[in-house]
Formats: C-alpha cells, structure tokens, sequence
C-alpha cells in the first residue's frame, strides 16, 4: 500500500501598496515511507550533500551498527527524500532525535516538544528540546553510532549548534560514534560579532564563536571536538563539489525550511542581522510575513527616512529600500508598518552584526533610545543572551556607533578565525 507524502506549504498575507496580497509557498514533498529505491544521481547533478555521500561512499561507516539520527524533515537529499527516510531504508535506523522546531521543524520558537512514534516505522522520535536538551545515557546504549544530519544556517542564536555540542558531548560521554552528513550554510565564509563570554552562555550562546561563525556543520563539528578535548573520532560525510558558495546552485537539494520563520535561504542570511529584535520588541521583524527576519518596522518608523538613513551607513554587501507591510497578517485587524526591507547583494562582504549594531544606533539617533529600550517591549537580558554579552548594548545606551562596536570584537575575531582556518574542510572556488 502506497504511503503518503508530507507537502510543505506557508500560507501568508501581507499588505503592499495598499493591497493584501496572499502568499503561498510550496515546498517540495518529504517522503515519510519507505518509498522506491532512490536512483544514482545523474552524471549532471555534481553536487551532493553529505548524506547521499555517505550512502554512496561510505556505507561501510553503517554497516551493522544501529543507528541513531538526529536530524528533521528539512534533512532532504536532492530528489527531496529525507535522510531518515533514506536511513530506514537502508540501514538499522533504531531511533530519530529532533532539534528545536521538532523533527517535523512545525514548532515556535522556544516550543518544548515531546516524545513520539514514528507513525509508519514505530521507532521511538525523541526530542532534544524538551525535558531534554542531551542525549542520555539510556538512548544511546542502545546504539552504536549517531549520524546528524541537520540543515542550519551558521548562526549561534539559532539553536541547532547548540545542539550539536549536546550531542557531541553526551556521545563522548558514552563512547558513541559520531557521523555528520554536511550541508551548505548561507554565509560561510563570514565571521562577524562578539565572542560569547562564559558568564552569558545560555542554550542560544553555548558555543565560544561569534553570532555568524562561517562553518558547516561537519566543520563546527571538528572545532568543537577540538576545542572541548572530546576526543571523539568524527567522521564527516563531506559534500561533493561543493566551494563555499552562498548562492544556492540549481543542482542543490530543495530548499525546505527547518524552522516556521526561516523560509527562504534570504531569511536564513538574514537572521544575524535582525534577530535582535526578540530582545528589542519595539521593532518587529517580519516573523510571520513573507519576508521572515528581511524587513524591519515600527509604528514609530518611517521607511524613507530609515532607509535613506541606513544607506548612508554604506555597510558592507546590503542595501536597504523602503517597504510597507502587514506585521499580523493573521489577525482580523491590519498592522501596516512603514518599515524598510534589507537586501543583501553581497553575501560574502555582508557584515550582519555589524548591521544589527549600525541599525541599532542610527534608530536611536534619529527616535531617541526610549523607543527601544523601553520597558516591558525591551528584553534587555534576552538582547544579552542573544549577542553572548551586556558589551553591546552597554556601548549602543552610551551612544557608540555600530564601527566603534564592531571595531571592538576584531582582535577575538582574528584569534577565533585562525582557529576555525583548521577545521575548514572546504575552499572556495578560485
């Protein structure tokens, strides 16, 4: 009997230019069964994520080993199977663990998730962002190694790294092997933003790496193995013909969306740049538009003047252009913002924090730090929590302008980069 597909589909109402226009992205489906056997790629399609790797060149790494995977249903190879399909199908997969978002990448932000059954395969889904963040002891006796296999973006804020150290840790813990299946990240050849300082480490900052830290999974991997003396032997199941590109390729899997907010490969570039506004809520991001993390508004907020404002910044690969929109597009009653839309037009001169400080500033300037740093909409420890430290916005209430701020992480920019050079496994095209 023929099992169903999953389709993903973001439906969104925006206003522009005094219209509401209905917005409806459709992704491609995610096989949930078990399916046909996926064919060879064909002899065009030259890049391959390290999962179709692993199944293609090291399949030796799997056999007879009961594996645990953790990894959600934005893990897809480049016909659009997920890596858990792929693995049920081919290997002893006993087990699934889920990121924040879950393994169906459905939650909220900052939603606990729990335990489930896989519906047609009655293997156990654990989450890993619920009454557990860490694997235990109890899940992984019962395998022998973990593959993860996750799509993430590069940036610390966003959990999945986090993650990652968890799971690296609970496996050199339990002498668990480890397997990363890599994949591309928008931004990886751009450092940028403070290093986390210990005392604000926190499940969005546990990592001792700027905001946008410019490495693939399988390259965060060895890092950390290295920096936190885990001494697991990781093996990473390398993509094929892959340069550091930021663009994503036509031969590159479908892009399918691993959190509700991150819908586009835009928004996942974004994110460095505007997630900020969780810690200043006077200023609303696009969340639940079709330009998550790509728009920035305010009632208070004038979209000509901003952008006249920040494109006088001249910062480094963006370009900001008026943009009204619907920040509510669910509610009964409109919420238009006269805001402003970021364009990025060069990924790797792109400078996202350095643009969230530089935003930051010239908004006080020109409105006066009461219309952001007011309380309850100001979350200043979150704001914290989020750049790894209270330097930031200590220096933005001081009135230092985002060069002055960003002037001031370069020398533990430089320490971090020569240790991140050692682990690149990738180069870029010359």
């Amino acid at each position: 009997m023929e099992q169903p597909l999953m389709l993903f589909t973001h439906l969104q109402i925006f206003r522009h230019q005094e219209k509401h226009i209905l917005c409806i992205r459709t992704v491609f489906p995610v096989m949930l069964d078990d399916g046909k056997k996926i064919e060879e790629n064909e002899a065009m399609n030259n890049f391959l994520p390290g999962i179709e790797v692993l199944l293609q060149q090291h399949r030796n790494w799997l056999a007879g080993r009961r594996i645990g995977l953790v990894s959600h249903t934005a893990a897809v190879d480049s016909r659009g199977c997920t890596s858990a399909s792929m693995l049920h199908r081919e290997t002893n997969l006993v087990c699934i663990m889920g990121p924040e978002h879950g393994f169906s990448g459905k939650a909220g932000a900052g939603e606990f998730c729990g335990d489930s059954t896989h519906p047609f395969w009655k293997i156990p889904v654990f989450s890993l962002f619920g009454k557990r963040r860490k694997p235990t002891p109890a899940m992984l006796n019962k395998l022998d190694t973990i593959v993860f296999d996750i799509q993430d973006i590069g940036a610390r804020p966003y959990t999945f790294v986090s993650t990652l150290r968890l799971v690296l840790e609970a496996a050199s813990e339990n002498g668990t092997e480890v397997i990363i299946a890599d994949r591309p990240i928008p931004l990886p050849n751009v450092i940028d933003g403070p290093i986390t300082e210990d005392k604000f480490s926190s499940f969005v900052a546990m990592i001792p790496s700027p905001m946008s830290y410019g490495m693939t999974p399988g390259e965060t991997a060895l890092w950390m193995n290295d920096l936190f003396g885990f001494g697991l032997k990781i093996r990473v199941a390398r993509m094929q013909n892959y340069f550091r590109q930021s663009e994503r390729e036509k031969d590159w899997p479908p892009y399918i969306p691993p959190s509700p907010a991150i819908t586009s490969w835009d928004a996942a570039a974004s994110f460095p740049a505007t997630v900020f506004c969780e810690g200043i809520q006077s200023i609303d991001c696009g969340r639940r538009t079709c330009l998550p993390f790509q728009v920035l508004g305010a009632k208070w907020m004038d979209g000509q003047t901003v952008s006249h404002l920040f494109n006088g910044l001249k910062l480094p690969g963006i370009v900001f252009v008026p943009h009204s929109y619907n920040s509510q597009p669910f509610e009964q009653n409109a919420k238009v913002l006269r805001g402003i839309w970021l364009r990025i037009t060069d990924r790797d001169r792109f400078r996202p924090v350095l643009t969230a400080v530089s935003m930051i500033h010239s908004l006080q300037q020109e409105y006066g730090k009461d219309k952001l740093w007011h309380k309850p909409a100001a979350r200043t420890g979150w704001f914290d929590k989020l750049f790894g430290t209270d330097t930031v916005r200590l220096a933005l209430l001081d009135g230092d302008d985002g060069a002055a701020i960003s002037l001031r992480w370069q020398r533990q920019l430089a320490a971090f980069s020569r240790q991140r050079q050692k682990h690149l496994l990738y180069s870029r095209k010359s």
